[in-house]
């Protein structure tokens, strides 16, 4: 909400000016009139309460100075910095899509295939003695799809996800491509509701302040910080009054990170 407020004020700053500046002829006059009076004053109890209405008009005109000046600092100083921390370098994941793989066999050599029979043993083997290979989970590539996931929920093109697509799977860090823009936009947000947030909608990152009119990086996404299961991911879009303007939602399934196959046995140095 601070990040909201510091842009809403920074985009209203000429109105604000103008405001002030009006309320500060006002109060200038005030002092001038309350300043005029106390010097016309000649008994002690009319000059008290003239100095007093003086006092209250040059507070007055003080408050309403400063008030200028944290408007320009929050416009000059205070909101471009947090445009450039907030406006941080993304890696755009690569999806990896399946094709086909096919593996070369080389020909045989041109003098015939020839076996060595001095090795083979014959007859039964000890069962004790046989090197059985450990099966190794298959990994699950990312961009896999998870068919009859619940369908996706978008009120706007002004708001769209390319990137978790719905029902994907999702195990590692990955960057959020999609639409993020509306008629005086201010602010876009990611959320995440399911077994970690508590069934309930909780945002996940820094909010984005720039528009983003065309598919491109919205920001990461991190899964390793939630539970594996079934996952709502949202997009929200808030105008200037911070009203939701564009939502889009999709159903992702985060699951554990990808095991890493350990090796049957160790090569030792002759």
């Amino acid at each position: 909400m601070m990040t909201s407020a510091v842009f809403f004020i920074e985009q209203i700053a000429t109105g604000v000016f103008i405001v002030l500046g009006g309320l500060i002829l006002l109060a200038a006059r005030w002092w001038f009139q309350t300043n005029t009076a106390y010097r016309r004053t000649h008994f002690e109890l009319e000059r008290d309460i003239a100095r007093y209405s003086r006092a209250n008009a040059g507070t007055v005109l003080i408050l309403l100075i400063q008030a200028v000046l944290i408007v320009i600092g929050i416009q000059r100083v205070v909101a471009p910095a947090l445009r450039d921390s907030l406006n941080l370098t993304v890696e755009v994941a690569q999806v990896v899509e399946d094709g086909d793989f096919r593996t070369p066999i080389p020909s045989p050599p041109s003098g015939g295939l020839v076996i060595d029979p001095s090795g083979v043993q014959l007859g039964e083997i000890d069962p004790a003695q046989q090197i059985q290979p450990t099966p190794t989970l298959t990994p699950t590539p990312v961009g896999t799809i998870v068919p009859n996931a619940p369908p996706a929920e978008c009120s706007s093109p002004e708001a769209s996800l390319q990137i978790p697509a719905n029902g994907m799977v999702v195990f590692q860090p990955l960057t959020v491509i999609g639409v993020a823009n509306t008629e005086n936009f201010s602010f876009y947000r990611f959320e995440l509701k399911g077994e970690s947030t508590s069934g309930n909608f909780a945002s996940i990152g820094v909010d984005g302040v720039q528009p983003v009119p065309e598919s491109a990086p919205l920001g990461q996404f991190v899964p390793a910080y939630y539970e594996p299961g079934e996952y709502q991911f949202r997009l929200t879009v808030f105008d200037i009054t911070t009203a939701v303007r564009a939502v889009c939602t999709v159903t992702i399934y985060i699951s554990e990170p990808i095991p890493t196959p350990t090796p049957l046995g160790t090569e030792s140095s002759s």
